[in-house]
């Protein structure tokens, strides 16, 4: 099988790209195997989110609920064993990817429990718990880059556990993320792990950003805030790039990446999220065409995915050199009257509450199944 010619040369730009989703049906299927020889595809993310759908379809988990529910296995517990099931059965597909990259990609990602987020103790425990349970070199334990996260993220890299920083929305947030993440190196290496095998992504939103600030620009209405609609997803990761590359490639703070690099410390890529493009005006491969370069990841839906195999066009980098034009957008943001402090705490604060209600959701409908295979809720 071929790899299609788009996503190939995308790949070739630099850019790992990955699913976002995980159901037991791509596994055994063959579905996510057959998406790593089509579609370039190198990793996966999960979340909350997407755990909730894949339980709620078909019927691939059942047979599971019906053991766990004989066993007497409450909610929490029969998700923690499917999820993490379900996340050790990808880590086994992907490995072959793993080992061929060194551990940069083939990676699987599963996420602490939401209702953690403001919480670093209980989140460094389940992390770590997380870390023992999957039991995989090739996995990455997403946590949200709260306040709270940000000593959590040092503390569980420190552990030698490779991380995805997830629910960054602001570039001085994702400079704090890169602090914590060479912090956490740093940490690690005095405890005697080898910061070569520690790797870490920071998940950086992209189309949330867009919807809420059309929101309001619209809301504005006038000539000059109603041209700037779309612009502003793009040119916050394209400053969220130049923030990445003074940190890992020039600037004031080389030294302290520098130092550990030579202790074969890894480069924390930004990782594109929330790349499905939600306004139907748009270019429904904008946020995957424009924002290539090499050492990025960008993680996809499967509709994106294949609007971009099908006429995605990838023009090479498309975020070096951008910084100066992206804050040029950014300050005609302000001037129109956008309050960008507000709009990224609203979106760190609808981030979590939307995994928190999923994972709630995904509690009630497992007590239920579990209820109906006549175990204990």
């Amino acid at each position: 099988m071929a790899q299609n010619e788009n996503l190939a040369a995308l790949s070739s730009a630099g850019v790992s790209v990955w699913l976002d989703d995980l159901s037991r049906d791509r596994i055994q299927s063959g579905n996510l195997a057959e998406l790593i020889a089509t579609r370039s595809i190198v990793g996966v993310t999960t979340n909350p989110t997407i755990f909730q759908g894949a339980l709620s379809q078909g019927h691939f988990y059942d047979a599971q609920v019906k053991a766990l529910a004989a066993q007497g296995a409450d909610a929490d517990a029969a998700i923690r064993t499917i999820t993490t099931d379900d996340v050790r059965a990808a880590c086994d597909v992907f490995l072959p990817v793993f080992e061929a990259s060194a551990g940069v990609d083939g990676r699987v990602s599963i996420e602490v429990d939401p209702r953690l987020a403001f919480d670093a103790e209980k989140t460094v425990a389940q992390a770590i718990d997380l870390w023992k349970t999957v039991d995989r070199p090739n996995l990455f334990i997403k946590i949200p880059a709260t306040e709270a996260g940000l000593p959590a993220i040092t503390a569980v890299l420190a552990e030698g556990i490779s991380v995805n920083v997830t629910l960054i929305f602001s570039v001085a947030r994702y400079r704090s993320v890169m602090g914590a993440y060479l912090d956490g190196v740093r940490a690690a290496k005095a405890a005697g792990h080898d910061p070569a095998k520690i790797h870490s992504v920071a998940s950086f939103f992209v189309s949330r950003v867009d919807t809420e600030i059309d929101k309001r620009l619209e809301a504005i209405g006038t000539p000059e805030a109603l041209a700037l609609r779309g612009k502003a997803g793009v040119a916050n990761a394209r400053l969220a790039y130049a923030a990445y590359q003074d940190i890992f490639d020039g600037g004031a703070h080389t030294s302290a990446y520098s130092v550990l690099a030579s202790s074969g410390a890894n480069r924390q890529r930004p990782l594109w999220a929330s790349t499905g493009v939600k306004n139907p005006e748009y270019s429904d491969t904008l946020y995957v065409t424009e924002l290539v370069a090499t050492n990025t990841v960008n993680t996809v839906p499967e509709k994106t995915l294949e609007a971009v195999a099908d006429h995605g066009e990838v023009r090479g980098d498309t975020l070096s050199g951008t910084g100066a034009e992206s804050q040029e957008i950014f300050d005609k943001l302000a001037a129109v009257g956008i309050d960008l402090d507000d709009v990224f705490d609203v979106l760190e604060r609808e981030g979590v509450d939307k995994f928190e209600k999923s994972w709630e959701e995904l509690l009630s409908a497992t007590a239920e199944e579990l209820g109906a295979a006549g175990g204990s809720n």
